[in-house]
């Protein structure tokens, strides 16, 4: 009884996700295969596939949580997986989340590129030392705005030849 409650919420939790209007008590197909997905359910034997055609029998574009459970069962009758098993992962897979969509990637050439500390010339001037960028203060040279070219020798003297 109580994995029914915990399964119960799951399902009301799924059922919010991602669309503001929804009140939890129906769920849609892309709702199921994100929750299938985060719980890892999904495998060589078990596909979005299988997912759109065992939903398509509802003849309905979202189910309530007895159908839900009845579209489990169905699933897990045409795929020889045991229904428990599904409904285990989709318990213990936690509340809904991006599931690291948004991690950044570290790699040889994504770290180099993006240590501040190994740029040189003008660029690194435009981070202070914690790596930080500057803004504009770092993209201008406020300095000097004579209108001259750094380093330019006879500046101030075209009108006194």
């Amino acid at each position: 009884m109580a994995t029914s409650i915990k399964l119960d919420q799951q399902f009301i939790n799924f059922a919010k996700f991602g669309d503001t209007k929804a009140d939890g008590k129906t769920i849609t197909l892309t709702q199921i295969d994100k929750w299938f997905k985060q719980a890892q359910v999904f495998d060589k034997k078990l596909t979005t596939t299988d997912t759109g055609i065992a939903f398509n029998k509802f003849k309905s574009k979202t189910i309530t949580f007895q159908n839900f459970i009845a579209f489990i069962e169905d699933l897990a009758g045409q795929k020889k997986i045991e229904p428990d098993q599904i409904k285990q992962k989709l318990m213990d897979c936690g509340p809904p989340g991006m599931n690291k969509a948004t991690t950044a990637v570290h790699t040889g050439a994504v770290d180099r590129l993006t240590d501040t500390s190994k740029y040189t010339g003008a660029h690194k001037e435009r981070f202070d030392a914690s790596g930080k960028g500057k803004g504009i203060e770092g993209r201008e040279d406020i300095a000097d705005d004579s209108g001259y070219v750094a380093g330019y020798k006879n500046k101030d003297t075209y009108d006194s030849k």
